[in-house]
């Protein structure tokens, strides 16, 4: 079982930044994939950003590509979501997701585990 635990939420204005952490334990950090997810309110969950085994691929979806960068770092067990030049539409509880297997990351129904979600507000 595969526990984690998000962090770096918070109240930022728009053009600001927030760092995102997820902390993994229960498995060995370096045999999974990582993804983050947002769901802001009446909306379904929507992917941010997922990384490979190794910092080696990276993938995010088209409204983030250039203001937000997923890292992990395999020696800390963690994964981080850089969120820069933030917009109010960034306004979300974010989740970080593993997996296990390969495969596809794109989607909520490819990942295994959730954590328990962070809230970023972004305002105007």
């Amino acid at each position: 079982q595969v526990q984690l635990v998000e962090s770096g939420g918070g109240l930022v204005q728009a053009g600001g930044s927030l760092r995102l952490s997820c902390a993994a334990s229960g498995r060995t950090f370096s045999t999974l994939r990582m993804g983050w997810f947002r769901q802001a309110p009446g909306k379904k969950r929507a992917f941010v950003a997922a990384i490979s085994w190794s910092n080696s691929s990276t993938y995010y979806a088209d409204s983030v590509k250039g203001r937000f960068t997923i890292s992990r770092d395999n020696a800390k067990n963690t994964v981080y979501l850089q969120m820069n030049s933030l917009k109010p539409e960034d306004t979300a509880v974010y989740y970080c997701a593993a997996k296990v297997a390969g495969g596809p990351l794109l989607s909520s129904d490819d990942y295994s585990y959730w954590g328990q979600g962070t809230q970023v507000t972004v305002s105007s």
